[in-house]
């Protein structure tokens, strides 16, 4: 007998969503990442930037794509480019290649070479009168725009068989790089002649490497100045005094605008040239301070905070097209919605919103249509459009969409408990595909870093909560003292007290997941890097409840990190000062001083380029591990930093973090 159509029907949804796979690492590194969307002058056109893994090849590809803003299929323009950015016309794209400037039409025919510096070029910007590139460059101060100068000494360098370091001050390397006698500097290129001007001549970065990033620079909407923000104290390693400079497009003095103590980044002009907004940290040294938006009216200099009423930190901005608003972005509780202020303050109102994160938010020139890019715990970034008088997010990229479908993806769930001192503690937790509340499962609890940080409505390839999941486990992120997005006291609750209520929290809420009546209690592992690893090793040496650890870039001395590291403002405020300043914090928090207690089996990862955590922290942790028979595995990669980048490396990373974990939770 045949069933009714309707019956089959019904059971069609749920027959495809059976079929569906657990997610894994394999299906997380064929994911094309997309990322700032840039808006055509007649807003018409979005395009983006798109970088594909390529696991065999341990590298990632770039590309530069384009999609009508009324919808339709994207098109990859450029094969080879990165950070596309319209000309004022909109008859050009500009976008790097190969370490140099390159434009193509909106078709992506015709492709030109713009710059041709042996120094390269990058972070293009277009003056809006289109005379003018502003790029970053690094270059040697007594060379400046100079490219025969630049190429003299770069070529000498080369050929000279002894590369030893002379090393006379600090700041001495960064991240994964030590610092050479280069500095990276603004150049104003003329699109009429090529001519190179540099803006920021001398011995600073451009933009800072401090609290810095790709927005802290802009050109005014008449094209004739240009606003940068730069770091000009003498010992830059105990510093985050950045302030914004101005200088003409074309060259000449520059003029400090602020006198801030604490770090001014993030420039941008109104777009009438009324204004200038910036984020702005009051307190000097502190690099998670409250980022508050600082507008300032050019005519006059008449500063305003229009945020100043809202504990939450500005993340980024933009303006609205009318000059009259400004729209943000904060983390709330582990979300992120885009909200407006009026420039003179008053309440802020939320413009688009979810149970998502939210950013790179742009505008039509007529004010009628809002780009924005869209991410999630269980969905990676897309683009979107909304209407700005309202309306629900409309998605205008689809990349992924064919092959997140054949997987699983669970969405992120929270739980609150009481911690230290009794304060409510938020956790998100993603469950394993095909959940059954029947069975008893294991348990893999991440620690996020920072440790001003936060687990939330975000994707992520470094600690990706669905790949965890897909292998059978549930994931639980707590957000304890420390993390962002809960009011600035619960950030610097952190301070003086790493080992203290940030571990109380954590245990909390492995309480609360044990009692969980689809959990298994004995079978609960933990993982973090950076602050995380550092939590991991404290771990070590005060519980044995987990079944194993892993401790990625964790700090495992206190004194011999705050010592090798780099940003050496950060354990200066962190522990109070340096170690021979207050050395009862670093010894009271210290995991090394609980060797004795070691029992956990523990995988230990590091990366050999990692200059904020240097490598020998983990070689130590290793060691220890190991003279106390512990069951401990090292994994170490030569060319990797704080984060493992390498699409090749990061199979290698989750292969290897999962084959551990299994290891000790899975039943035998």
């Amino acid at each position: 007998m045949r069933s009714p159509a309707w019956l089959v029907l019904a059971f069609v949804p749920y027959f495809c969503f059976a079929q569906k796979l657990p997610f894994d690492a394999a299906a997380l590194l064929k994911i094309q990442r997309i990322g700032d969307p840039q808006i055509s002058p007649d807003g018409k056109t979005v395009a983006f930037s798109v970088s594909t893994p390529d696991v065999d090849a341990n590298r990632s590809i770039h590309s530069v794509w384009t999609v009508p803003l009324a919808g339709g299929l994207p098109r990859k323009l450029a094969p080879n480019g990165d950070r596309p950015r319209w000309s004022p016309d909109g008859k050009t794209i500009f976008y790097v290649s190969g370490g140099q400037i390159w434009k193509m039409n909106t078709d992506g025919l015709f492709a030109l070479q713009v710059t041709s510096l042996f120094t390269g070029a990058d972070g293009e910007i277009a003056s809006p009168d289109g005379k003018y590139l502003v790029v970053t460059s690094n270059v040697f101060p007594e060379c400046g725009a100079d490219d025969v100068c630049n190429k003299k000494l770069i070529d000498a360098a080369e050929q000279n068989k002894v590369k030893a370091r002379v090393i006379t001050g600090l700041l001495y390397r960064h991240w994964t790089e030590w610092q050479g006698k280069t500095r990276s500097h603004l150049l104003s290129i003329s699109l009429e002649n090529g001519k190179a001007v540099d803006l920021t001549p001398g011995i600073h970065d451009v933009p800072p490497f401090s609290l810095g990033g790709p927005d802290d620079y802009a050109i005014s909407p008449d094209g004739k100045e240009v606003c940068y923000s730069m770091n000009a104290d003498d010992v830059q390693a105990t510093s985050t005094n950045n302030d914004l400079f101005v200088v003409a497009i074309d060259g000449g003095q520059s003029h400090k605008i602020t006198a801030n103590p604490g770090a001014d980044n993030s420039p941008q002009y109104s777009p009438d040239g009324t204004y200038l907004a910036y984020r702005s940290q009051a307190r000097g040294g502190y690099e998670s301070d409250k980022w508050r938006l600082v507008v300032v009216e050019r005519s006059t200099g008449k500063l305003t905070i229009p945020t100043d009423a809202i504990d939450r930190a500005v993340n980024s901005f933009t303006w609205g097209p009318d000059s009259k608003r400004i729209f943000f972005t904060v983390t709330d509780r582990g979300h992120q919605a885009i909200q407006f202020v009026n420039v003179d303050g008053g309440g802020a109102r939320v413009a688009v919103s979810g149970n998502n994160t939210l950013d790179d938010m742009q505008f039509t020139a007529d004010g009628k249509t809002i780009v924005f890019t869209r991410q999630s715990g269980d969905s990676p970034v897309e683009i979107c459009k909304a209407e700005s008088s309202g309306g629900s997010a409309v998605p205008l990229t689809h990349l992924n969409d064919s092959l997140l479908g054949q997987y699983q993806l669970t969405p992120l769930e929270d739980f609150w408990v009481p911690g230290a001192d009794g304060t409510q503690i938020q956790s998100f937790v993603v469950k394993p595909p095909n959940f059954d509340p029947a069975k008893k499962y294991p348990v893999v609890m991440l620690i996020h870093g920072g440790p001003e940080g936060e687990w939330g409505e975000s994707w992520s390839y470094r600690w990706n909560a669905q790949v965890f999941a897909g292998a059978g486990y549930v994931v639980v992120m707590p957000n304890p003292h420390g993390s962002i997005g809960y009011g600035q006291k619960f950030t610097e609750d952190i301070k003086l007290d790493w080992g203290g209520k940030p571990y109380d929290d954590i245990m909390a809420a492995t309480d609360y997941t044990a009692k969980l009546p689809y959990v298994d209690p004995d079978r609960i592992a933990a993982a973090g890097a950076s602050y995380g690893g550092y939590m991991i090793n404290w771990i070590l040496g005060h519980t044995s409840r987990f079944k194993c650890l892993v401790s990625h870039d964790g700090v495992f001395d206190l004194r011999e990190e705050a010592e090798s590291t780099e940003e050496l403002w950060f354990p200066i405020w962190e522990f109070g000062g340096m170690p021979w300043e207050n050395p009862e914090v670093y010894d009271r928090w210290t995991p090394s001083h609980y060797i004795s207690d070691f029992q956990t089996p523990t995988l230990v990862i590091h990366g050999e380029l990692d200059f904020r955590i240097p490598y020998s922290q983990g070689l130590e942790l290793f060691t220890s591990l190991q003279m106390k028979k512990v069951p401990s595995q090292l994994l170490i990669f030569p060319d990797e930093g704080h984060w493992v980048l390498k699409p090749g490396n990061s199979a290698k990373w989750y292969q290897t973090t999962l084959d551990w974990i299994n290891t000790w939770t899975v039943k035998k």
